[in-house]
């Protein structure tokens, strides 16, 4: 490479870097916010004049939010982890029999299926909420863990993100699989579903997050038993003010989980989108 092309390549790099550090900035600007507020009072969270710093790193609101017997703080955060991995792992099965067999079974019944479960991705959600309300109280299921779950369990955007996944899946090894004697069960469980573990983390990862984060249905469903962390979160909030501090405070302590799982599988959300063939 000639010198001219080196520096023209090494300037394309430091421009890269440049745009990735300022919209990192952008991207963490909120979390210091919200640490920032987390560790300061209302007088410093609310003054005319904005300081990076927080006033006092010293724990004391998040220390009285697990000693609040009424907000439960660290009973909600187990209710929402409850509810969190439960209705990722049954999604996940749910929609991972069903995207296999929308990908492998080309009948026009299978396609109206198909078709009707796309349909429902340009439903919005809240127009489900009464009639899934109404079943759920006539099935005496709240402030329960079913009705919290199940409910929720079917998700149409991972059944297309497994459908797309599978339609690209060499079938050539579930062919051999049931050359050597497996049966199609077999052959899914034994040959496909060890393939498909990057898609699997994808769905599972964000169905995780978005379980973790919803507020609506649980705070149509719940009660004092079930209830999870963000709708204790709501409780900051009120007709007479809005409680800054222990809202952040509140607000850190429930980022911290999602935070957690994302870090350790980001990288099967890359994956997944890969292979679900989603450009």
């Amino acid at each position: 490479m000639s010198r001219a092309g080196l520096k023209s390549s090494r300037a394309g790099l430091l421009v890269r870097y440049i745009v990735l550090v300022v919209l990192s900035v952008f991207f963490l600007l909120p979390f210091w916010i919200m640490i920032r507020n987390a560790f300061s009072d209302r007088a410093w969270i609310t003054a005319a004049q904005w300081h990076w710093l927080p006033n006092q790193v010293n724990g004391r609101t998040l220390r009285s939010l697990f000693a609040d017997d009424n907000l439960a703080m660290a009973r909600t955060m187990v209710n929402s982890g409850i509810q969190s991995v439960g209705q990722t792992v049954l999604t996940v099965f749910v929609a991972l029999l069903a995207g296999y067999a929308f990908a492998r079974f080309n009948h026009r019944v299978a396609r109206a299926l198909l078709g009707l479960t796309l349909f429902t991705l340009m439903v919005p959600a809240a127009v489900t909420f009464v009639p899934s309300f109404v079943m759920t109280s006539q099935l005496g299921w709240i402030d329960s863990f079913r009705g919290l779950i199940i409910p929720t369990l079917f998700s149409a955007f991972a059944t297309y993100l497994f459908r797309q996944h599978f339609l690209g899946f060499p079938q050539e090894l579930e062919d051999a699989a049931l050359i050597d004697g497996a049966n199609q069960w077999t052959s899914f469980w034994r040959v496909v579903v060890p393939n498909s573990m990057g898609i699997i983390g994808a769905v599972g990862t964000i169905t995780f997050i978005g379980a973790w984060n919803a507020f609506l249905w649980p705070l149509l469903v719940t009660r004092e038993d079930t209830r999870t962390v963000q709708v204790t979160l709501s409780r900051f909030m009120t007709s007479q003010g809005v409680k800054y501090p222990e809202l952040f405070a509140g607000a850190l302590v429930a980022t911290m989980p999602v935070v957690v799982v994302f870090l350790f599988l980001q990288r099967y959300l890359v994956k997944g989108v890969e292979s679900s063939g989603i450009d």
